[in-house]
């Protein structure tokens, strides 16, 4: 009789729960003059012969405190002297980040090694969810129904006034590097949406003046917790054309379909067909955070096989490694082991959990493949060069058009055995955690990442 009651009571709510949306704040660009279009920051120049890229996956506060330690260990990592010396953190050129990670890329891409000063204190200590709703009951039900418990910028509004203080996307472009991705989901597409220039000049919008704060939020609007951020399409107000590789990808029947869906994304973007592009955690669609990295090499035109490096850089470059920082996602729930359930809300976040968890070896498997085509690739441009760009390129005595090699790697809690990693793994995926259970996650990331055999391959190659 009780359930009746509770199912009853679950009905009335629904049939009367509101529309729950967030308005969005994006703004459409001034002029008429087509940008550079890009999926990221500013024109880099680089000098050394090193390129060094990071994934922060998705995971809230367990995984943003776990990447904050792998940063902390690539603080305490000096390069040999041959590489110039001084700190690998120094020295990371990509940093890409999804849901909890994309917290750390975003202050991290600000603030550089200045970002390890105090983000434990102004972010992994605190409780982001103080201002949230974090409760299912028939109070918020209806609110869960009509498209989201919490539907009104308030994790956005949290991180600004706590973290970001009004950092816009142009502070982030204007920083020399690392070049940072924020990721989060296109509900409507099925697709990764990147936050960069791409997407913003085909909406006719502003990235420059985007507030980071709600490009973490979105990145990690975990669906029925939180309503979709919305960006607004403006794309009668401008005549920016979109980069060729969109049409050609659209065109080609061998196109990566990574790379021909967030095309055609893209591309209705411009038409006009989406007045609003509605987003959630980008852990749906890949909860590694490598589709921005991925989409960059993939979208480099044939001539320009080092995009999204700098041609300088790339005819430099010896030795490169892009580490995946994996905080991973434990089982959640208790009806594993009776007879009933999942039933409601469990059944939908249980088919979220499924399809974020069952894509990621995936994804990590692709950028294992994707990268050894990009180093091919690099060696036979490299070596096609003629003597006047070697010059202009700033290649060095002795240079090697060969002698380049990159190294792919995961860092996470697998390293870890014994009771270690199953505290490790018992830490919940949500933004309030005890501070001894952060502090855990911190000295796992550092030693996590001094101890990964790919790291090591890698500093034993320098």
């Amino acid at each position: 009789m009780r359930s009746l009651c509770v199912i009853c009571a679950a009905v009335f709510v629904s049939g009367c729960a509101a529309t729950v949306y967030n308005l969005p704040v994006n703004v459409p660009i001034s002029g008429s003059v087509a940008l550079p279009a890009d999926l990221g920051a500013t024109t880099i120049a680089y000098t050394d012969d090193l390129l060094i890229g990071l994934s922060f996956s998705g995971g809230g506060t367990r995984a943003a405190a776990f990447s904050f330690g792998a940063l902390k260990g690539m603080e305490e990592t000096q390069l040999p002297a041959r590489e110039g010396g001084g700190s690998m953190i120094d020295r990371i050129d990509f940093v890409s980040g999804v849901s909890g990670g994309s917290v750390t890329a975003a202050y991290f891409g600000l603030k550089q090694r200045a970002a390890l000063a105090d983000f434990r204190e102004r972010f992994l200590l605190r409780n982001a969810e103080e201002e949230l709703q974090t409760q299912l009951n028939l109070a918020t039900f209806g609110l869960a129904l009509g498209g989201g418990v919490n539907g009104d910028r308030r994790l956005s509004q949290w991180l600004d006034k706590n973290l970001y203080e009004g950092a816009t996307f142009g502070d982030l472009r204007a920083v020399r590097r690392p070049r940072i991705w924020i990721n989060a989901s296109d509900i409507y597409n099925r697709t990764p949406f990147v936050f960069g220039r791409t997407a913003f000049d085909a909406m006719c919008a502003d990235l420059n003046v985007y507030p980071l704060s709600d490009a973490v939020a979105a990145s990690a609007a975990v669906p029925i917790a939180f309503a979709p951020v919305v960006l607004e399409n403006y794309a009668d107000s401008c005549n920016v054309t979109l980069p060729e590789w969109i049409e050609r990808s659209k065109r080609d029947p061998n196109a990566s379909p990574l790379l021909k869906s967030f095309a055609e994304g893209v591309a209705r973007y411009r038409d006009g067909s989406m007045k609003y592009i509605k987003l959630l955690d980008g852990g749906l669609v890949d909860n590694f955070g490598l589709s921005g990295f991925s989409i960059a090499i993939l979208a480099a035109e044939k001539n320009k096989p080092y995009e999204p490096m700098q041609v300088q850089q790339a005819a430099r470059i010896r030795r490169g490694i892009f580490l995946v920082i994996d905080a991973g996602r434990g089982p959640s729930g208790n009806w594993a082991s009776t007879l009933e359930g999942p039933s409601g809300l469990e059944i939908v976040s249980a088919a979220a959990d499924t399809a974020i968890d069952s894509s990621v070896n995936g994804s990590y498997t692709a950028l294992q493949s994707l990268t050894s085509v990009w180093q091919r690739d690099l060696i036979r441009w490299r070596c096609s060069l003629s003597d006047a760009e070697r010059h202009r390129y700033g290649v060095k005595p002795g240079w090697k058009c060969g002698d380049l090699k990159f190294f792919v790697g995961r860092v996470s809690f697998d390293q870890f055995t014994g009771e270690r990693h199953a505290q490790l793994e018992a830490i919940k995926t949500r933004f309030n955690l005890p501070h001894e259970q952060v502090d855990l996650l911190i000295d796992a990331g550092r030693e996590a990442l001094r101890n990964n055999a790919t790291f090591r391959a890698f500093m034993g190659s320098l």
